[in-house]
């Protein structure tokens, strides 16, 4: 008999097939002790384990490229750390067995990262994933990973490992949904990256029946337990309503009666511009920088890796925009030269521009090597500053770039609350606005936005964070500047059109969604995209936001 359950819709499309559970993780290793002459022995294969594992994620990085190849060699950074492995050696030398050292060690560096409060919780699911590798190369059993099968199926899992997300092949699985995540988690990311449809957050969806058929909606996060016949049919034909749409629509980004809305891509790194070279981006709308700097926690990448690093961009977009985010480091991507290791609580502490501006001969290299590397090549390149709070923190942005002799327009990012709601203030002194919606919903909720549990808050549809962007835009609008989307709420057709009605002036999002979101500005007017935004801020809840735009866009 056919059921609904619902999740949060995290990667556009409409997966039907089998259901087919993750690999279990890895069993507790015994608590054997071994004799003192074995511990040279054990913490030898400790290190081999150790070493191979690490080796493997910045394989399947490589492999992957793009955003993943930034979250596995982080990964890969992590089997390494010195903490770590001082810790297993130590627990070897009193007796432990290698597989006990590792398990025991991890364990208590998780307890840490727990400890230090509940943003650090998606580093705790990627340090469980790294632990579980290293177990199981130690014990020779298979890694805990996806399905053996020969058919197409809907993969099922508590949580997905960015090192499974990352390589997962589209023509044999369909489409994911996962227990736990939520809409900007690691494995959510990587999906719109892949374009398979997933569902995260859905109560219950370890106890999927293992075979048991599904529909996933990508877009509306509705799974279909033992679909009809009817169901299917119905969720087709969208979807094949969805592809003409995409095929039929091209060119830049604009509302049905001509108001342009330019799309950008955001990328993490020179891996990622074929892909939004081949999506029609119109340009970069955010381009992360953090994948030079966690090559080597330790130092800082010289000016020239940096330049060599943004040229490759900047020349693959000849007289488009390019939007580039200086070093965003501290919560769940500290850097041993730059971001405090006792903070009580990382995410509200000394990161994005607030541990820039506490080292500025980093933000001075960086800065150098955007105007080198922009020198001589038509490309309009902007430069904006993350995690930035009020006007003091944007002059001294501003005069940063001034400094270095930056010849590029000025923005910062609005990600905290106190600067949407003083955003007049703030663009007095720089160029531009743009909304990085995924931490401006965590901080305006207090919800973490790597959490399961609070991922209802994480939801864009918020009517709290239209608000927010409200504000922003119309303080843009009255200074007659810029104000863009570029977090993740951006790759939602129909919001893209809400923000459009907001008044945001460009979007910005992975490669795989801007042809959704290009289709669904095409087929609505600017006013439509105004009417729709203003129903949706008059609700009470992120479904009735969502609901009350969808009523108004499509006529009902």
């Amino acid at each position: 008999m056919e059921s609904t359950l619902r999740g949060v819709g995290v990667s556009h499309g409409v997966a039907i097939g089998e259901v087919r559970h993750m690999g279990t993780a890895v069993l507790e290793p015994p608590a054997k002790r071994i004799p003192a002459q074995e511990a040279e022995r054990e913490q030898g294969r400790a290190r081999q384990a150790v070493d191979a594992v690490a080796a493997d994620l910045t394989a399947r990085g490589t492999l992957a490229g793009g955003d993943a190849q930034a979250v596995l060699e982080a990964q890969a950074m992590m089997a390494q750390d010195p903490e770590l492995m001082a810790d297993v050696d130590r627990r070897i030398a009193v007796g432990s067995t290698a597989e006990r050292a590792v398990y025991d060690a991890f364990a208590s560096y998780r307890e840490l990262l727990a400890g230090a409060g509940e943003y650090l919780a998606g580093r705790v699911a990627d340090l469980d994933d790294v632990r579980n590798r290293i177990v199981a190369r130690l014990l020779g059993v298979p890694m805990p990973g996806l399905p053996d099968s020969d058919k197409p199926y809907v993969l099922v899992a508590r949580d997905l490992a960015p090192a499974d997300t990352a390589l997962l092949d589209p023509s044999l699985v369909l489409g994911f949904v996962t227990e736990e995540g939520g809409p900007t988690s690691h494995s959510a990311i990587l999906a719109r990256a892949l374009g398979v449809p997933a569902v995260v957050a859905l109560p219950g969806a370890v106890e999927l029946t293992e075979g048991a058929v599904i529909a996933v909606d990508g877009s509306t996060g509705e799974v279909f337990v033992d679909p009809g016949e009817e169901t299917k049919a119905r969720l087709e034909a969208a979807a094949a309503e969805r592809r003409a749409a995409l095929a039929a629509t091209t060119g830049p980004g604009a509302t049905a009666d001509g108001h342009k809305v330019p799309l950008l891509a955001n990328i993490g790194g020179p891996a990622d511009v074929p892909a939004a070279v081949d999506a029609g981006a119109e340009g970069v709308g955010l381009f992360r920088t953090e994948f030079l700097f966690l090559d080597d926690s330790e130092n800082a990448p010289s000016e020239a890796k940096q330049v060599e690093a943004y040229r490759q961009v900047l020349e693959a977009f000849p007289e488009g925009r390019v939007v580039v985010r200086v070093l965003d480091a501290g919560a769940d991507k500290p850097l041993a030269f730059l971001t405090p290791a006792d903070e009580p609580n990382p995410a509200l502490g000394v990161r994005g521009l607030r541990a820039l501006l506490g080292h500025p001969g980093i933000l001075r290299t960086q800065l150098t090597a955007l105007a080198r590397a922009a020198e001589g090549l038509p490309v309009h390149l902007e430069v904006m500053a993350p995690m930035v709070a009020d006007r003091a923190d944007a002059r001294a942005f501003a005069e940063a770039c001034r400094e270095a002799g930056l010849r590029a327009k000025v923005g910062v990012m609005v990600e905290v609350p106190s600067a949407a709601l003083r955003a007049r203030s703030v663009l007095r002194e720089v160029e531009f606005l743009s909304l990085g919606t995924n931490d401006l919903a965590q901080y305006t909720f207090a919800a973490d936005r790597q959490v399961g549990a609070v991922s209802r808050f994480q939801d864009p549809w918020q009517p709290a964070l239209l608000d927010l962007v409200a504000l922003s835009a119309e303080a843009a609008g009255a200074e007659g500047k810029g104000c863009g989307v570029c977090g993740e709420a951006a790759s939602d057709p129909l919001l893209a059109c809400v923000l459009t009605g907001l008044g945001v002036t460009s979007l910005s999002m992975g490669p795989a969604s801007i042809p959704y979101v290009r289709a669904a500005l095409a087929k609505h007017t600017l006013a439509q995209c105004e009417r729709a935004a203003a129903a949706a801020r008059a609700a009470d809840g992120a479904e009735e936001a969502r609901a009350a735009a969808r009523a108004v866009l499509s006529g009902e």
